[in-house]
């Protein structure tokens, strides 16, 4: 069973800078697609960032110009950096990977980023 491992998060402070990563272990076929999701309190779960295999990233408009997603596909890791941090980028966020032929999806435990003064 494919594993993610986030880390990273806590309490932030406003305009300070997010640092999270992302390890995919457990790998039985290749890794494709991983992304970043988040989800507040009453809120649907919903995309911050995804990259593929050879690099192509795709940010939400809500974080497009403060964040950046990069991948090392040799250490099966995903980090992002979120800057100038606001008290709405406050919830769990959560790592996501497709894997293999089929493209099965798997998702971290997620991590827990407030956002607070």
């Amino acid at each position: 069973q494919v594993q993610l491992v986030e880390s990273g998060g806590g309490l932030m402070q406003p305009g300070g800078t997010l640092r999270l990563s992302c390890v995919a272990s457990k790998l039985t076929s290749s890794l494709h697609i991983m992304a970043w999701y988040r989800q507040a309190p009453g809120k649907q779960r919903e995309l911050v960032a995804r990259v593929t295999s050879d690099g192509n990233a795709l940010y939400a408009d809500s974080v497009k110009g403060r964040s950046t997603l990069s991948r090392d596909n040799g250490k099966n890791t995903t980090w992002l950096q979120l800057h100038n941090l606001k008290p709405e980028d406050t919830a769990v966020y959560y790592c996501y990977a497709e894997v293999g032929r089929w493209r099965d999806g798997y998702w971290g435990q997620g991590t827990q980023v407030t956002v607070s003064s």
